[in-house]
This record gives structure tokens, sequence and C-alpha cells, in this order.
């Protein structure tokens, strides 16, 4: 069965890549495209096939064209009103916008509930990314300080990014233990905002797409895993997993794409 996609925030880098990436799969059907920008008329995609509609009013685009699911790449101010606009269309959502507040995310786990779809939020759809963040909560058993640097475009608009948050989140949750930390210095900017006691240090500038550093020391030792995207093209495996999966969850929220890959 063939499943239909719209895409939120469909204007911006990730929005078109994902809108092409979709249009490339044999197995799902790009039907429709929002973004802010797209102005008050609706209009269709340029370089998408097809004359996709496009439209700035989310809820008169789901209207039209009826998909399966949304892919939201916007805003994460934006994220709470198209999720509940999806919702009361019956459309599953996989959300890849970052900085969403624990509260927001209730709020859509109460959403998948109320109107019985799916939904996942994916801090980061590289499998290489998550492998990572595996990696480093492993290795967060048998380290007892640890860091992260994250680099990011300078149009990233969250900081620290949502991979840092879930990767300190995820190596703070496998110990038993606070990490240990400089007895001096901790209340520098310089070093780093903490999330669950791991400083995580973020760099915003051109050149950059994402990537991510966590180091971990010891008695005479570091160890050392990074993760590099060189392109927005490696999210799109994850992307579409995460389409052709959701629709198979009514009434479940999914917090990473690793809850998909048996991880």
């Amino acid at each position: 069965m063939t499943i239909k996609v719209a895409v939120q925030g469909a204007l911006g880098q990730m929005g078109r890549e994902v809108m092409k990436a979709v249009s490339a799969a044999p197995d799902l059907e790009l039907v429709g495209a929002c973004d802010s920008k797209a102005g008050d008329t609706s209009s269709t995609v340029d370089g998408i096939a097809g004359g996709i509609l496009l439209s700035a009013d989310l809820a008169s685009l789901l209207e039209a064209t009826r998909p399966d699911v949304l892919v939201d790449f916007s805003l994460a101010a934006a994220v709470p009103q198209s999720a509940e606009t999806a919702a009361r269309a019956g459309v599953s959502l996989v959300i890849g916008t970052t900085g969403l507040s624990p509260e927001m995310l209730s709020r859509i786990e109460n959403l998948t509930k109320e109107y019985n779809i799916g939904a996942i939020v994916v801090p980061n759809f590289a499998l290489g990314a998550i492998v990572m963040m595996e990696l480093a909560r492993i290795a967060a058993r048998h380290f007892d300080w640890a860091e992260i640097i994250e680099l990011h475009h300078e149009k990233k608009a969250d900081a620290p990014s949502g991979t840092a948050i879930a990767t300190a989140r995820a190596m703070a949750a496998s110990r038993d233990k606070a990490f240990e930390s400089p007895s001096a210095g901790n209340d520098r900017p310089s070093r780093g905002e903490e999330i669950d006691g791991v400083p995580v240090h973020s760099v915003r500038m051109p050149g950059l797409v994402a990537h991510q550093e966590v180091i971990f020391g010891a008695l005479g030792q570091t160890l050392s895993i990074r993760h590099d995207t060189i392109n927005r093209e490696s999210f799109m495996p994850g992307v579409l997993t995460a389409v052709r999966e959701i629709p198979r969850h009514p009434g479940r929220f999914i917090f990473g794409l690793e809850k998909l890959l048996g991880f």
C-alpha cells in the first residue's frame, strides 16, 4: 500500500531533501507541502514533479491532500499547533524538529492517545549518529569523566542540539552515579551547558552540517566517539524508515529512531 506524505517546513533545507527522497521512493507518494514562506495563496513546489500543492495553511492542505503521514522539519515554536492540526485530521507524525520542551513532548504523546495516531520525534535520523549515541551510552558505564562537543551550521536555531541533549541524557541514565567534574571553573560559560551532569559545548558556523564528538576520560587514557554528517542526504534513509513504520503504531508515541531499529 502506498503511504501518502505531506511535509511541514517544506521550503527549508531539510524539507526540500525530504520531498526529493519521498518523491523517489516507489512505495511513498508526496501529496502536499506546507511552509510559512509560501504566502497566502497555494502554488506548486519548484523542482518537484507532479505539481505538488504548496500552502501556508496546514489545515487546508491536510484537508485537500489527505496524507497518512506529516513529516515536520519546521520550528519548535510551530510544532504544538502543527501536531494538533495533524492529529485532529487523523494524520500520523514524523517530527525531526529539535528544541522541543518536555511539555511539548508530553502534549504530542497525549495527542497520539486522544486521536489514535502514531507519532515519532527523532533528534537525529542518521544511522551513524544513532550508533554513536548507543556507543556513548555503553562507554558511560565505564568512564567517570565525559564531555560533548557538537558542531552545526550557523542557521541551526537551537543549542545544544537535540542529539547532544539525547546523548547526554542516555549517558547519565546508564550510570548509577553522577559524572565527575572539575572542582573549579564549573560556573564559567566556557565550560559549556550541563545536561544531566555532562558539559555540552556548541559550535555554530558556515561550512558545517552536523557533527558530534563525545570525549570520555579516565586515569591515563581518553576515548573519543565521533560522528560527522557530510550532507543532508544521510538523514533520508532514517526519515523514510520512520515514515513507513509510524502508521503501524496508532496510539503510540516514540522518541528516537533507535526504537524502530531494535537498539
